[in-house]
């Protein structure tokens, strides 16, 4: 299960992540549900380069600091796989 916290933090950020984004850029929003799937997928992407680029152990780390990489790792990359699944449906819509 200490192995699976990470990835289960990163899943949750960025389905918030995804969520504060979809509402704060309204020309964005995918809904409720698509902000959440892209976010999740985000989050997990994200927080895994994070996780790379900081060198850091995905799995397993229960210290603060690698709570919080998780944490803003997987909302940052909701936030952004939102914004750019939101820019390619909005360009294949016109």
């Amino acid at each position: 299960m200490e192995s699976l916290l990470p990835i289960i933090i990163q899943l949750v950020s960025g389905a918030i992540g995804g969520n504060v984004a979809g509402k704060t850029l309204k020309n964005l929003d995918l809904g409720t549900l698509g902000n959440s799937l892209a976010g999740i997928v985000g989050g997990g992407i994200g927080g895994q380069i994070l996780t790379a680029v900081l060198g850091m152990s995905s799995g397993g780390g229960l210290d603060i600091g690698s709570i919080i990489t998780q944490i803003v790792g997987g909302g940052v990359g909701g936030g952004v796989l939102l914004a750019i699944v939101g820019v390619v449906k909005g360009m294949i819509k016109k």
